[in-house]
């Protein structure tokens, strides 16, 4: 079966995308970051995911620049934050964050919220880096169905990735299916849930079948629905264990006791009250 380091998805750039990446979300500046990422690279992970509200760019960055692995071989994302839209901002917030991460292009950059009035200027934006190769791809961020709605229909180019919170407790499926059938790829950032269902009775079941931990049996649903996954964590021993999950499969009963899970959790950002 395939690993961590040879499993991608196909994105409408051309582009291809490890389909299990590294968040970086609350994981601190000052090294502890840059830490963090350089045991994901040393455990498989080729994919970095990062923001600009995050703080730690010039963490990742240094990963990357003190990594043996070729730039060509990595991907990395960041964010646009919600402060710096507008057509001008953005490019000039792009820029910025290229200094911090030390880095000529990202392969991924996303507009990180769906903010009003001014986010189809940022997407301009965004299309300009597209075009000038800056941003190998480029996609939103806690997008739902009337955000992506207005944005196809403006766009010159559709997003290649969008971002959402999803597990199978918070499945989202209009959107999903709305990115579906336009070719958009699905992130899913929380597939943990942040802890708040890993003792569920459904998923303690399926792991004690499937002699795994409820982590991964989370984040192996989120790899049979054809999501990027995006697990966050600063403990080497975890970050691997995260990893740990092309050597098994959930059969078609696991997935349908997962997938009738759903209930609306929501543990971050609810995009949903944003117009």
């Amino acid at each position: 079966m395939a690993d961590v380091t040879d499993t991608t998805l196909r994105l409408k750039s051309g582009k291809t995308i490890p389909q299990i990446g590294l968040g970086v979300w609350q994981i601190g500046k000052g090294g502890e970051a840059e830490q963090a990422v350089s045991a994901a690279f040393a455990a498989g992970y080729r994919h970095v995911d990062t923001a600009r509200v995050y703080g730690n760019e010039a963490d990742v960055g240094r990963a990357v620049k003190n990594s043996s692995i070729a730039r060509e071989d990595l991907f990395v994302t960041t964010k646009l934050w919600n402060a710096d839209h507008g057509y001008e901002r953005a490019l000039k917030a792009f820029d910025a964050t290229l200094d911090r991460l030390g880095l000529d292009y990202v392969d991924l950059y996303l507009l990180h919220w769906p903010v009003p009035a001014l986010r189809l200027q940022s997407w301009r934006a965004l299309e300009r880096l597209f075009a000038e190769g800056r941003a190998r791809s480029i996609g939103v961020s806690n997008f739902l169905v009337p955000h992506l709605q207005e944005l196809l229909a403006r766009a010159s180019v559709a997003p290649h990735v969008n971002q959402i919170e999803l597990t199978p407790f918070l499945q989202r499926r209009d959107t999903v299916e709305l990115c579906e059938a336009h070719g958009i790829v699905l992130e899913a950032y929380s597939p943990l849930t942040r802890g708040q269902r890993l003792g569920h009775p459904e998923v303690v079941a399926i792991a004690g079948q499937v002699q795994r931990t409820p982590a991964q049996v989370l984040l192996r649903w989120g790899v049979q629905r054809g999501f990027v996954i995006l697990p966050k964590s600063a403990t080497p021993e975890r970050i691997r264990e995260n990893a740990q999950l092309f050597d098994f499969e959930l059969d078609a009963a696991a997935m349908t006791r997962l997938n009738a899970l759903e209930e609306g959790l929501v543990t971050g950002w609810n995009p949903a009250q944003q117009v």
